[in-house]
């Protein structure tokens, strides 16, 4: 017989977690103003709020982690990660920071103006905020099948070249410090981006002299797919399909507490040394000296280790069929999701599951709040509460896609979990006719508001 598919680690380790009740999991909602970041991890049975830095390290990362250097200036630690992005990430210049915002912050502080325009894949939500709060413009160039859930599509995190090109012929080049390609695309359901539409769009970007920056957080689960869905790369490596996706970049962001496999971490890699230097300032006044930008040595260590790792199949393998198959379970109880599934995470359509509220009452949230209610798992809304108002107008926007993200921490919970996890969406389900009214907004802040924002039930 085929032999099964099984993890490709062992458990040396566990955590404890707690089964609470539904009349203790609704009061720790109310407590919570129906925000799910307001909730203590302890009232949590199974967190997919995020797969960022809540994955479990290798013994051999917890090994690199003794063997910090911790020295202000000219650690080895820095050296030893600067090593790693040189040799497989191609950058011959890096800045560290202490997590993916805050690479955007320090980049975009050197790159990005007021009335700028910054051209797209679905730009994240800090993206988005770092960019807004600036005064500037983020335009999504993401192509239409992305947003459709039930559509089959290859690589939905792709730019549509036509509505890039607009973008570049509108405005003027000293207006559009980059563009930003998000590999893979979280916002759109982590839907990666082909090799072919990477080197497309960097030739474009270069035809018009403009700069692409990746925002790399996810950029190995990117290339897996690579590997396995677009013609020519299934003999690849996925190391050397990394180094050929950096090729068709001169930037790029990182939050090391996704491909990386850490709990803090992040860095800015650069092919132009005098934009390093320029961002260096914005280091030092943000992060920390520019040997370690606010991170320990420890935490450097880790992040070179998990870099070598996060790059090699059988990780990857193991890592995304876990996603699928959480995927295919929810199918068979007959959830809306979009497909394919995505790299990180399985994103359900709130839209299709809860088509009868109204979009004021923030279907993917009320779903976010009912699952939790129904099982105590923690999931994520991306949808209008994320999408955040019109900074000119103040008025809500309403995305095309109103999603529950389920993103899975990486080799954390097992498959028992991802049925636990099936089985309560699966009860939401069932029940969904019963749900007949959402939430509304109590309380909010000026900008990326859904970390932070108040709710309640409408009566």
């Amino acid at each position: 017989m085929e032999l099964p598919f099984a993890e490709t680690y062992k458990i040396k380790m566990v955590e404890t977690i707690r089964r609470s009740t539904r009349q203790e999991r609704e009061q720790w909602l109310k407590d919570a103003r129906y925000n799910l970041f307001n909730l203590r991890s302890n009232q949590v049975f199974i967190d997919l709020l995020t797969d960022s830095g809540t994955g479990a390290m290798s013994d051999v990362q917890w090994s690199e982690m003794m063997l910090g250097d911790e020295s202000y200036a000219g650690a080895s630690s820095y050296y030893k990660l600067k090593n790693a992005i040189t040799t497989l990430l191609g950058f011959p210049y890096f800045l560290p920071t202490h997590q993916g915002r805050a690479a955007e912050n320090v980049l975009f502080s050197a790159l990005v103006k007021k009335d700028d325009v910054v051209p797209g894949n679905s730009h994240f939500d800090t993206t988005k905020g770092h960019i807004e709060f600036r005064k500037a413009t983020a335009i999504d160039c993401t192509i239409d099948e992305a947003f459709d859930t039930q559509i089959y599509h290859p690589f939905k995190g792709n730019l549509d070249l036509g509505k890039l090109e607009d973008v570049l012929k509108k405005y003027p080049r000293e207006r559009i410090p980059m563009i930003i390609v998000t590999v893979t695309c979280n916002s759109s359901g982590g839907q990666p981006v082909s090799m072919e539409n990477l080197r497309q769009v960097y030739a474009m970007a270069q035809s018009y002299g403009i700069r692409v920056v990746f925002d790399s957080a996810r950029f190995a689960e990117n290339a897996y797919f690579i590997k396995m869905r677009e013609a020519g790369y299934a003999d690849k490596t996925i190391k050397e399909i990394v180094a050929e996706m950096f090729s068709y970049a001169d930037a790029m962001t990182m939050s090391s507490k996704k491909d990386a496999i850490v709990n803090m971490g992040g860095f800015i890699g650069f092919k132009d040394e005098a934009l390093w230097k320029k961002a260096q300032t914005f280091t030092i006044m943000f992060e920390g000296f520019i040997t370690y930008g606010g991170m320990s040595g420890r935490d450097m260590n880790a992040v070179a280790q998990g870099l070598h790792e996060g790059t090699e199949f059988q990780y990857l393998d193991t890592r995304i069929r876990q996603v699928a198959y959480l995927g295919e379970r929810l199918k068979e109880h007959n959830v809306p999701v979009q497909e394919p599934f995505g790299g990180h995470a399985i994103f359900v359509d709130a839209k299709r599951f809860l088509p009868h509220l109204p979009k004021e009452q923030f279907a993917a949230q009320t779903l976010a709040i009912e699952t939790y209610l129904e099982g105590g798992v923690r999931a994520v809304e991306i949808g209008a509460i994320l999408a955040d108002r019109d900074p000119v107008t103040r008025q809500n926007r309403y995305p095309e896609l109103e999603l529950l993200r389920l993103a899975i921490p990486r080799r954390t919970y097992t498959n028992n979990h991802m049925d636990y996890v099936a089985a309560t969406l699966a009860n939401v389900f069932e029940r969904r006719k019963e749900i007949t009214t959402g939430l509304r907004i109590t309380q909010e802040a000026p900008i990326m508001r859904h970390f932070t924002v108040e709710l309640e039930p409408v009566s």
